[in-house]
């Protein structure tokens, strides 16, 4: 079976990879990637992936690729995946996820391969929800209040016009609050872990800057995530959307004052103005149970594994490059 990440240098496509790789079936595994991306996260499986460079504005490199490899999967996870950031950036952000995820569709229907594609949308279409909503389901209506929400209603949608116009077999997700080990430092938690790890080597003051700690979210470890993922394109039905997330759920400050807890400092919580969103969605509470209906998928990882394991991560890479802790000194 030949299978394709997009984004596989990212977060979640290393994760992923590396789980597949660990179910030993013999699979062949192909990334996309940009020529200047970094393969750090691929450090432990680089030779056991076969990466393919292209951007996704380029469609002919897409046909290319589609024609060479034709894949039995595709995860689509390249994207701008950065909230703040595209407030900052909204042009970039809407071309790179939803003209980048349409040359992508189309590079499969020009091809005629017939792979399952799993499309990774995201629980920000949602929006700022009531409590009326609570837990959000997928017949939740779209309300996205950034950029990257924007862009991620677009892709979601591209994906259900090409399952029903064309019959590509593309599954959608909707993916709620995740992390671990990898996780860029743009991200809340991982950027409180950074924070933290760098304080403890004596490489910036026990100093936490943070945004709003008072936004509610429910974290699955990305573990647990990349596993529902290997399991959707198994098991789930094309042209049908599902949302995924964990089973804890708490404010960003509970979170924050776990991760604190690991370690033997005191540390001084600032707000930095500059991490408030112009914008932002406060209350992500999932309804899952229409994947775990359907699969019988849970999420495994605690909250607390997860924020541990994030922190030791952040401790071993400032060890190895303290010049990376350049980025959260003020």
């Amino acid at each position: 079976m030949t299978i394709l990440i997009t984004g596989i240098t990212g977060f979640v496509g290393s994760h992923l990879a590396e789980y597949i790789l660990n179910l030993n079936d013999g699979q062949e595994i192909y990334g996309i990637c940009r020529w200047r991306s970094p393969r750090d996260n691929l450090a432990k499986i680089y030779n056991k992936v076969r990466l393919l460079e292209a951007d996704f504005g380029d469609l002919s490199a897409l046909i290319r690729h589609m024609e060479s490899i034709r894949p039995d999967i595709i995860f689509h996870l390249g994207a701008q995946s950065y909230v703040l950031s595209s407030f900052n950036s909204p042009i970039h952000t809407l071309w790179t996820n939803i003209i980048g995820t349409a040359n992508l569709l189309e590079a499969v229907r020009i091809t005629k391969i017939n792979p399952v594609i799993h499309i990774c949308s995201s629980s920000e279409v949602y929006g700022q929800v009531s409590e009326e909503d609570l837990p959000i389901k997928e017949t939740c209506p779209l309300r996205p209040v950034s950029p990257y929400a924007v862009s991620k209603v677009g892709e979601d949608m591209l994906a259900y016009q090409y399952w029903a116009a064309y019959g590509i077999k593309t599954i959608r997700t909707r993916m709620f609050t995740h992390t671990g080990p990898r996780r860029g430092d743009v991200f809340a938690m991982s950027f409180f872990a950074k924070q933290v790890a760098a304080a403890e080597l004596k490489l910036t003051p026990p100093v936490v800057y943070v945004g709003n700690l008072k936004s509610v979210r429910t974290f699955c470890d990305v573990r647990d995530a990349v596993r529902a993922y290997w399991i959707l394109v198994n098991k789930c039905k094309a042209g049908e959307v599902y949302n995924i997330g964990g089973n804890r759920t708490m404010t960003i400050g509970e979170a924050l004052d776990i991760l604190l807890s690991y370690s033997k400092l005191k540390f001084e919580i600032k707000v930095d103005p500059k991490l408030i969103r112009p914008a932002d969605v406060t209350l992500q509470i999932p309804c899952i149970d229409k994947f775990k209906n359907e699969t019988g998928w849970e999420p495994e990882i605690s909250v607390e594994k997860t924020l541990q394991d994030l922190l030791d991560y952040w401790r071993e890479e400032l060890s190895r490059s303290p010049w990376k802790a350049l980025t959260v000194a003020k």
